[in-house]
């Protein structure tokens, strides 16, 4: 019997090769490939954009999952195997051996994401800052906010700072922002946007300290906050939460350790292959030589979306190359919503 297609992930990348796989086949009346899921967490599908939106609209972690892990597993025809870790990739004989057992496969899809960059900070509540990467991670945070209206300090006003800022004060919260960069969103928008976000959200409860960083979190013992912070500017203030948004680091141990190559990211060519003709990445993880030229890392949903469609035809034995469209990237700050012109 042949063996299966193995993927190794569940967010967004993975599951959605897998249903555009399964749509070709639909198409071709193409009889279904075999397909194994391995991931160290459940495998429920959700929208990972939507962790940085879910506070003003009062969602909890549980309803951010749009279809449970059993039911995907069900409706792809996915033999999933959840809450498993991978050790290791065996490239030459074509085994990834997990904490469950060895599973072998005809071709290997890497969808294995990011992990949050944390920088050092000192102090005795340096290993309490939270990061929120994940649902869990997320359910994490919610469960520290606890329902009621917190101060929480943000380190980074990228992308993901600005959203969870705009986010927590619209669901009652103060926010204090900390960057090294003298504006918000200074990778992404000129300065004058910067300012226009930054005035929008002022009035509703966020602080902005740029040209500095979050040195030191200390337990508070008395008081009525957790946390005292200060920065390297010498400024200091209590909070109940501090937030990590400094931004991802692709997920690339795995594939280092199996022989591939690595740089940033996994990297790949045009049709998601790896430095083995088995082995394919693409989310996250991937690092994209061919796009406009430049060597990329595209952490968007969009560009995902594209790679997942190629990809699938591919896995089925008709090559297909990646082409990245224009793909806008849309910052969820409502208080003052913003479109980036695409990266590639």
């Amino acid at each position: 019997m042949t063996a299966p297609i193995v993927i190794v992930g569940s967010g967004l990348a993975a599951w959605s090769t897998v249903r555009e796989l399964r749509k070709l086949e639909a198409l071709s009346s193409m009889a279904l490939q075999p397909i194994t899921m391995i991931c160290a967490d459940s495998g429920d599908f959700y929208a990972k954009p939507t962790v940085s939106n879910a506070l003003a609209q009062k969602r909890t972690p549980a309803q951010l999952v749009t279809t449970p892990a059993a039911k995907m597993s069900e409706t792809q025809n996915v033999t999933l195997m959840a809450n498993t870790s991978v050790h290791k990739i065996d490239a030459a004989t074509r085994v990834v051996r997990t904490d469950k057992g060895d599973f072998e496969y005809s071709q290997l899809v890497l969808a294995l994401g990011a992990s949050p960059i944390r920088v050092p900070v000192d102090g005795d509540a340096a290993h309490e800052i939270l990061s929120v990467n994940s649902i869990s991670d997320f359910a994490a945070f919610h469960a520290k906010l606890d329902g009621s209206p917190k101060h929480v300090a943000i380190m980074g006003a990228g992308l993901i700072g600005c959203e969870f800022a705009n986010d927590l004060v619209l669901g009652g919260h103060t926010v204090s922002v900390v960057d090294p960069a003298p504006r918000a969103l200074a990778a992404l928008i000129d300065e004058s946007t910067s300012l226009e976000l930054q005035a929008k959200l002022a009035p509703l409860g966020v602080t902005w300290h740029f040209g500095t960083t979050l040195t030191t979190a200390s337990q508070v013992q008395q008081g009525l906050h957790a946390y005292a912070v200060q920065l390297a500017n010498g400024k200091t203030f209590d909070v109940d939460i501090v937030l990590s948004a400094i931004g991802l680091r692709p997920n690339t141990q795995l594939a280092k350790d199996a022989g591939l190559t690595t740089d940033r990211g996994i990297v790949v060519n045009e049709f998601l292959q790896t430095s083995n003709e088995h082995i394919f990445a693409l989310g996250d993880c991937a690092q994209y030589g061919f796009v406009s030229g430049k060597i990329q890392v595209l952490p968007y949903v969009m560009p995902v979306m594209h790679a997942s469609r190629a990809l699938a035809s591919t896995l089925l034995g008709k090559p297909q190359p990646v082409k990245f469209p224009a793909m806008p990237v849309r910052v969820k700050t409502p208080a003052h919503p913003i479109t980036v012109a695409s990266p590639v």
